[in-house]
């Protein structure tokens, strides 16, 4: 490991506090580009695993699934989730009124 002088280590925790750092382009490039691919990705399959068989009801099935999982994704990006799960442990809790 190379020893670095106690000024050049007080500068980098200047620059640190200084900076904002954050998640935000990430997020914003998974959403954008990401997300869309994907699900891309999964109608190609769907189409190519059950269009040419015939078995609609077995393509359906997978449908269903990826609605379900288009859902979990929405709920997780907008953030209505929190909400949704204040609601359920409203549902069970008895305290308040």
């Amino acid at each position: 490991m190379t020893a670095m002088p106690l000024e050049t280590l007080a500068q980098l925790d200047v620059l640190a506090q200084q900076t904002q750092v954050g998640t935000g382009g990430i997020q914003g490039w998974i959403l954008e580009n990401l997300l869309p691919l994907l699900l891309l990705t999964v109608a190609i399959l769907l189409l190519w695993l059950g269009g040419g068989k015939g078995d609609n009801a077995g393509v359906m099935r997978r449908v269903g699934g990826v609605i379900v999982a288009l859902a979990i994704v929405g709920l997780a990006v907008n953030g209505a989730g929190v909400n949704i799960g204040t609601f359920i442990a409203g549902l069970f809790s008895t305290s308040g009124g």
